[in-house]
């Protein structure tokens, strides 16, 4: 009968293993579960400093919303008062009714044209008998001396490139007398609108910085103010990843609160022009339709937020427990 050697030992059953790696996650998760709460509770003991933190990460962060919100409107505002506006085409005196239709046929088959209509000189003149104050004139006329016009009016995804080059090609036909155009308009209110966008894009990156710092700053002064306590984990045993993690939840309480309140801010912002806007609405017969911030953006602020409060926790705590191992 043969006998096992007594320097030999068993293999460690797999079900050990699986409870070992069991129980360091469970551990893994109360600590997780423990940090967050502890964090919290210590935003709440000192109310005064974390609510100010929050309000100035909320308003640094509500900024580049108002501003989207601003350039968003705009861009409608230019649309009402005519972004694409119709270019209007008088022909000559002796062009009549035919000329003017095959003319349209020509124009409407351009791409950048939407449609063309044609406005007869009797409606001309039936308008301007409208107008206050040349009712009596028109009537003195013996004939009527207005021409045909075209009305030509652009698709909305025509570049203002293209539209110039329409009415450099139609003001070089010789059936057409005069072109209004609005084309140099709606080219300045496209510089503007791309120097705007710049601006947001380029505020919204200073603003989520300064966010960043001051979550990093406050965090900073936390760790400082407990640096025996931490000096006394690490000589223990503990991990940086153990000691840092509560000071990682509280940049991202700061990052979530401050994002609410950014997202509450420009709500406010939006309901405060409610009633101005509905009134120059009314102005404009109802044709400038002004809209808020979308709601995957407020619903994204906080979450973006709080991923800022975290890097700016994680980066300063990093520093500063590497300068106290």
């Amino acid at each position: 009968m043969s006998s096992v050697p007594a320097n030999h030992s068993a293999p460690e059953a797999p079900g050990r293993n699986e409870h070992r790696r069991g129980r360091r996650l469970a551990s893994w998760q109360e600590h997780h579960g423990w940090s967050a709460a502890s964090s919290l509770r210590r935003l709440a003991a000192r109310p005064l400093g974390s609510l100010l933190t929050i309000a100035v990460m909320g308003l640094a962060l509500a900024l580049p919303l108002a501003f989207y919100l601003l350039l968003g409107n705009v861009q409608k505002l230019g649309d009402a008062l005519g972004q694409t506006q119709a270019i209007s085409v008088f022909l000559k005196s002796d062009q009549g009714a035919q000329q003017a239709q095959m003319l349209a046929r020509q124009l409407g088959e351009r791409p950048e044209v939407g449609a063309v209509t044609i406005k007869t000189p009797q409606q001309g003149m039936d308008e301007l008998a409208k107008m206050q104050g040349f009712s009596g004139a028109v009537q003195s006329l013996g004939e009527n001396p207005l021409p045909y016009v075209l009305q030509l009016q652009p698709r909305p995804e025509a570049t203002a490139t293209a539209l110039e080059q329409l009415v450099t090609d139609v003001r070089g036909m010789g059936s057409v007398d005069l072109v209004q155009d609005s084309g140099h308009w709606r080219q300045r209110l496209e510089a503007l609108l791309g120097v705007g966008n710049r601006v947001v894009l380029i505020l919204a990156s200073l603003l989520a910085l300064a966010a960043l710092l001051v979550v990093g700053n406050t965090v900073r002064v936390d760790i400082a103010s407990r640096s025996e306590e931490i000096g006394v984990l690490l000589l223990v045993g503990a991990s940086k990843a153990f000691v840092r993690r509560p000071y990682l939840y509280a940049g991202i309480w700061y990052g979530l609160f401050s994002g609410i309140l950014a997202a509450v801010l420009a709500v406010a912002i939006e309901l405060a022009l409610a009633a101005p806007v509905a009134r120059l609405s009314q102005a404009y017969a109802g044709q400038l339709h002004v809209g808020g911030l979308p709601l995957w953006l407020l619903l994204a602020v906080p979450v973006v937020a709080a991923l800022l409060g975290w890097l700016g926790a994680r980066v300063v705590s990093a520093w500063q427990l590497r300068m106290a191992a």
